[in-house]
């Protein structure tokens, strides 16, 4: 398979979801902007032309081109790209605050652009939620309160909807904060608030739209860790919008670079690092440390006549740096080997050659 292809392999830690549904499959994706914005995407001419030549020939902008990806079950999907990318508006579209100008958006098997607006509604109370940068907390209402106003909004009895939110209080560790107002709270608390409010009714799908970028770097690196937390014990689905290459490769199953409002690249980190599609792609990935990304399948090379073959067996899908103990500690080179079959081996040399900066992607 080709990096840039975007097959669904099943998030980190839940290989049972390999093969599934997609919960969210979007096809040939437009938003423009400007005047009669639905005869860019059925126009060859208009779509061939970059964004600069489109507003000067139409008035309009695409922010959003032709755009498709699916995201798997429990996955960690991250949209990264610059400003004017046009990953903003694209996470709005897929739930349709911005309406999409044409092509297919996908919810558990349901057409998005088909809902009218009552079951639209529906949806966003109970099948998806969307974390912003800005809180959007109510000032007036203390946290418990602010944490239930979505099930209080869905008709949720009081006493059920107390007993859900302290329980996400807790789980975002928020515990004994539940009378604070927001504005007695830092920034990372606030999104905490935040974060527990778009867990409280229990959504499918998670929808982020970089929601840590305001906050301050430490704050930033624990909201981060409390994200990957988080997934681990509730498992959600979640599209993680962000600027930032380093979030996006913390957090991100999958990554999907785009520039300009096209997709440039859409693959693991390992694989936007080891085969960039472009020079765009090689130069945001150019200060990744590479040992901190690849993995043993992309330095694997085929055994030779003198090596020994009785060597440590590891995984095709272990990072090199957590890797380089055991391949330095062993007298020879190290079996990699999937699903009982041997891929290959690594010896010291191809784990010293990423360690220097000399392999993948370079």
């Amino acid at each position: 398979m080709s990096p840039t292809e975007t097959e669904l392999p099943g998030p980190r830690g839940a290989s049972e979801d390999r093969g599934r549904t997609p919960v969210v499959s979007v096809r040939g994706l437009w938003k423009v902007f400007g005047p009669k914005a639905d005869r860019v995407p059925g126009s060859d001419e208009l779509c061939a032309l970059t964004r600069r030549e489109l507003m000067d020939r139409t008035g309009c902008t695409a922010a959003v081109r032709d755009v498709s990806f699916d995201v798997a079950p429990g996955e960690v999907f991250v949209v990264m790209g610059l400003s004017g990318s046009g990953k903003s508006t694209l996470v709005r579209c897929l739930t349709r605050l911005v309406e999409p100008t044409a092509g297919d958006i996908g919810f558990e098997g349901e057409d998005i652009r088909a809902a009218d607006p009552r079951r639209l509604r529906e949806l966003r109370r109970r099948s998806f939620s969307m974390v912003f940068q800005h809180f959007g907390l109510l000032p007036h209402r203390r946290v418990l309160d602010n944490v239930s106003f979505g099930l209080e909004i869905r008709g949720t009895a009081r006493a059920e909807r107390t007993q859900r939110a302290r329980e996400v209080i807790e789980l975002v560790g928020l515990a004994g904060y539940e009378n604070s107002y927001p504005d007695q709270l830092s920034g990372g608390m606030q999104q905490r608030v935040g974060l527990a409010r778009a867990l409280a009714g229990d959504p499918d799908v998670l929808y982020f739209d970089e929601p840590f970028s305001a906050l301050d770097p430490l704050i930033r690196r624990d909201m981060q860790n409390e994200v990957i937390r988080l997934h681990r014990e509730v498992g959600k689905t979640m599209v993680f919008i962000t600027h930032d290459l380093s979030e996006a490769l913390k957090l991100g199953d999958r990554i999907l670079i785009m520039r300009d409002g096209e997709t440039v690249q859409c693959g693991t980190g390992d694989e936007l690092v080891g085969a960039p599609a472009d020079d765009y792609v090689r130069e945001f990935v150019r200060d990744v440390p590479r040992s901190e990304v690849l993995t043993l399948r992309w330095i694997v090379r085929q055994p030779g006549p003198d090596d020994p073959l009785d060597g440590p067996e590891l995984g095709p899908d272990v990072v090199v740096r957590e890797a380089t103990r055991a391949v330095l500690a062993a007298d020879g080179p190290v079996r990699v080997v999937e699903g009982g079959r041997l891929l290959g081996v690594v010896g010291d040399e191809e784990i010293l050659a990423v360690v220097a900066g000399r392999r993948g992607g370079a």
